[in-house]
């Protein structure tokens, strides 16, 4: 079955959970890692009806196992996490997927690629992470526009940075790095002139141990302070996936319509609750279906809407209860 055609031609619902059935039953064929942990959850998969019955791996599977879900084919490359301690976790993927997964995904909520100046404030050097090579790939379609990697260490005047004929620029920036960046020009007075153009920044989250964490609320003033923005945009996205979610404003992510967010049960991992409520987040990424599409996370989230999720954090380590994970094979 061609399954990467109808995953990003979704235009429904019903073709969402018909197409989650069928790739659920893939994995079964096709995913040793997920069959087996059915398995040790005494789960039937003949026995799923309903995409709302069927188990989501735990995360942590990706630092243990090497999950791989085609017989024919070998995974084009691996993307690596950037964890600061510990074993990371790896994603084995197929590129043509990624590629149509952050393109379409990008577009859906944004519109074309190619109306965007794109300016990665990230450190490029990282071949095998999957944000470097989201904003790689986008700023290689688009470099007659000007596209490119910032780097700290450049020369350039803010406002050379920042072009007159710049029309749409989009900015994707760790957040540490675009702190250090505002520490480079903040002295500059003009700054409202230099932006008076159309510019999204685009904060990817994360202070990599380089600098102190501060709350979303206060990093997000500090950069509509500097860039002269109303909002800041936000990425919900990870290694172990192939998809984003997008926040345009206030930290509320919406999925593209192959993604789909759950929230469990705090006390019961098994069991999702009802929006506006707090709790684990699991994820449906169809985009995944030659890795494992079903993905319990270690972040803690709140459904507002069937449309519309926050992100509140990262839960503490707890062991999943019902199985011995790492005797899984």
């Amino acid at each position: 079955m061609n399954f990467k055609k109808k995953i990003f031609s979704i235009l429904s619902k019903k073709e969402f959970e018909n197409l989650t059935l069928d790739i659920f039953h893939y994995q079964i064929d096709n995913n040793k890692i997920y069959r087996n942990y059915l398995k040790s959850l005494k789960v039937n998969p003949l026995e799923i009806k309903n995409i709302s019955e069927i188990p989501f791996l735990p995360i942590s599977f990706f630092k243990t196992h090497r999950i791989w879900s085609s017989k024919k084919s070998l995974p084009d490359l691996v993307f690596i996490s950037s964890g600061t301690k510990g074993i990371k976790s790896k994603h084995y993927a197929d590129l043509s997927v990624y590629m149509k997964s952050i393109q379409m995904g990008f577009e859906f909520f944004y519109g074309s690629i190619k109306k965007f100046k794109f300016l990665g404030f990230l450190p490029f050097d990282r071949k095998d992470s999957s944000l470097i090579y989201m904003v790689k790939y986008f700023i290689q379609k688009t470099y007659k526009n000007g596209s490119y990697f910032f780097s700290l260490s450049e020369k350039k005047k803010i406002n050379m940075i920042f072009e007159k004929n710049d029309k749409n620029i989009f900015i994707f920036g760790l957040s540490f790095y675009l702190l250090d960046f505002i520490d480079k020009y903040n002295h500059i007075e003009q700054k409202q002139n230099i932006f008076q153009k159309k510019v999204i920044i685009m904060e990817t989250g994360g202070m990599k141990g380089k600098r102190k964490e501060i709350i979303r609320e206060e990093l997000h003033q500090i950069l509509k302070k500097f860039f002269c923005v109303k909002e800041i945009h936000s990425e919900y996205g990870m290694t172990e996936l192939l998809s984003q979610a997008y926040a345009k404003k206030n930290g509320i992510f919406r999925c593209p319509p192959w993604m789909k967010i759950y929230i469990r049960d705090p006390e019961d991992p098994f069991l999702h609750i009802e929006n506006n409520n707090i709790g684990g987040i699991d994820i449906i990424d169809l985009s995944n279906y030659l890795s494992c599409p079903f993905i319990s996370t270690e972040d803690i989230g709140r459904k507002i809407n069937d449309e519309e999720f926050e992100v509140l954090g990262r839960m503490d380590f707890s062991e999943i209860r019902g199985c011995n994970l790492m005797n899984i094979n």
